[in-house]
């Protein structure tokens, strides 16, 4: 295979996995921070796809310009939805480990209820829209302005957030809380309003991966449920907790996929996918990327 063909398959592999990454990284802030395994988590991209999809084709307004406008509307939806839900079942569990239990078990609820809402509301056929379609040449190969575009967007969002995390006094509060949440609180940490905050952020990082798929791709109300079991894989490959291991794993995954399908069958995505988890589960259990 030549050097061009080697250059254009991960590179296709490496914009998959932005998108990985994107929507790992709202997961791991939500579960990291909090000990919420939002099974829903694929359902909030989802919306965000479809929002951009009634804004571009309905409204006439640029894909682009969505962006900003999905990522406040579930950033708000996530702090009605924390508090509603997960608030109180943080004030009435008795420990970390029954709030994880039936934490999971609300995120599986909201998870069809929101599937279903976007199945009646929208229906089940793909929709999508054109959107910078035009190809560019690239190292002797050539990709759709689109694709590219999400990509470079996806890896500047994850970046933004991980600097968020590591050079501001919140971000400063959000790691306190991950490594010692008692030891965070002593030192006068508010909780409660760190908490939905969080959790909001990681639902807008949700929506804005959903507004970028669908400048690219088209979309249906099943599509969030493969995009949550992937971001549960790329947190496991990087660690949880870490949003570093995590951006890792994500483009590392997209590019396994691709070489995966390349070498074997497109059909056996998944099982590459489920293959690289177990692997790494049972071999590195805290992350290829974690520090001893």
């Amino acid at each position: 295979m030549s050097a061009t063909a080697w250059f254009e398959l991960i590179a296709s592999g490496l914009i998959t996995g932005g998108i990985y990454a994107l929507v790992g990284l709202g997961l791991n802030l939500q579960y990291g921070l909090m000990r919420i395994l939002n099974i829903a988590h694929g359902e909030f991209l989802m919306l965000g796809a479809y929002v951009t999809w009634m804004g571009a084709t309905l409204l006439g307004w640029p894909p682009l310009a969505m962006l900003p406008a999905v990522f406040v509307l579930l950033l708000g939806l996530g702090l009605v939805i924390h508090r509603l839900t997960f608030r109180k079942l943080a004030a009435d569990a008795p420990n970390v480990d029954v709030f994880e239990a039936r934490g999971l078990m609300v995120a599986f609820g909201l998870m069809f209820l929101v599937q279903n809402l976007a199945s009646w509301a929208w229906g089940g056929d793909l929709r999508g829209y054109d959107y910078l379609t035009q190809p560019v040449h690239v190292g002797g190969t050539q990709f759709a302005a689109n694709k590219l575009l999400v990509f470079g967007l996806a890896l500047l969002f994850s970046l933004a957030l991980m600097a968020l995390l590591r050079f501001t006094l919140l971000g400063k509060g959000v790691r306190a809380l991950m490594q010692s949440p008692i030891g965070a609180q002593l030192v006068g940490i508010d909780t409660r309003r760190l908490h939905p905050l969080m959790f909001g952020v990681g639902l807008g990082l949700s929506g804005v991966a959903g507004c970028l798929l669908s400048m690219a791709y088209t979309i249906t109300p099943a599509m969030g449920e493969p995009y949550t079991v992937t971001a549960l894989i790329v947190i496991t490959l990087g660690g949880f907790g870490s949003m570093g291991g995590t951006l890792a794993g994500g483009l590392l995954l997209g590019v396994i996929e691709a070489l995966g399908m390349h070498f074997t069958n497109p059909s056996l995505k998944s099982l590459l996918s489920y293959g690289v988890f177990i692997a790494v589960l049972l071999w590195r259990p805290n992350g290829l990327f974690s520090r001893r």
